[in-house]
């Protein structure tokens, strides 16, 4: 079975290349962030002649996320229970599935923007109400994850350079303890392998030439329990598709499990 994780960057921009990927790739789950679209705008009809059912969560311009398979889709949850919502309202973050043997959340953390900023306090909170959410499945015996753009790097390793990220979002000491308290739910962090260069970069930014520079950060992750990472028989990011016109700012992270 494979399971993968991309952050799109708006699925209408990037449909063309999320089909094409789909039917190269042989992915049978995908889990979708920042589609940024409504979900009556969500293209449920391409994707289904491609044999993928689809449960999104999403509500317009900003965010939305989605579970993609081709292997069934049960027991969809829309939501993080208890998620704190910010400005007084709950954002289309994440969405959880049971695909075959295997349920899994797409989840597309709050960015944090700057650390003084109230959206800074939201994203600890939410990763709160995210951990309290998943405890039950994270210990459990059916393979289960939960992927998706964390917006934080777990470790210096995780960015080309941490000095150029001193007293920014995704790298900071509290950001970093909520992800460890994440995984001490029952979940392990399934490293992928680079197709090139050192490190499994996820994340280049649009400006300054990041990607041919390989100025990157690994952030979109994937968090399994001990039955889905006894599971893993391989692991990479398809960094071939960060290149390109029209390409999102972030690779397709990609697990292969023997279930």
């Amino acid at each position: 079975m494979r399971i993968a994780t991309w952050n799109v960057n708006s699925i209408t921009a990037r449909l063309p290349r999320l089909l094409a990927w789909l039917e190269s790739s042989g992915t049978d789950v995908l889990c979708l962030q920042e589609a940024k679209v409504a979900e009556e705008q969500f293209p449920f009809d391409p994707l289904r002649d491609l044999g993928y059912e689809a449960a999104v969560n999403a509500t317009g311009r900003w965010n939305g996320v989605a579970v993609l398979s081709r292997v069934g889709l049960k027991e969809v949850v829309k939501g993080v229970p208890g998620d704190p919502g910010y400005d007084g309202a709950a954002e289309p973050r994440a969405i959880s599935a049971t695909c075959g043997p295997v349920r899994v959340w797409s989840v597309y953390v709050p960015n944090g923007r700057e650390v003084d900023h109230p959206h800074y306090a939201y994203k600890l909170q939410w990763f709160e109400a995210l951990k309290a959410a998943v405890a039950g499945d994270a210990g459990g015996s059916r393979p289960f994850a939960v992927m998706g753009d964390y917006n934080v790097a777990p470790t210096d390793d995780d960015v080309y350079d941490v000095a150029a990220f001193e007293g920014l979002t995704h790298v900071t000491p509290a950001e970093r303890a909520a992800l460890a308290s994440l995984r001490e739910s029952g979940l392990s962090d399934v490293v992928p392998r680079p197709l090139k260069y050192d490190h499994p970069y996820t994340y280049w930014d649009y400006r300054q030439l990041c990607f041919p520079k390989n100025r990157g950060m690994r952030i979109d992750l994937v968090y399994g329990n001990e039955p889905f990472a006894k599971a893993v028989t391989d692991s990479y990011v398809d960094r071939e598709e960060r290149k390109g016109k029209g390409a999102s700012d972030h690779a397709p992270v990609v697990v292969d499990l023997d279930v």
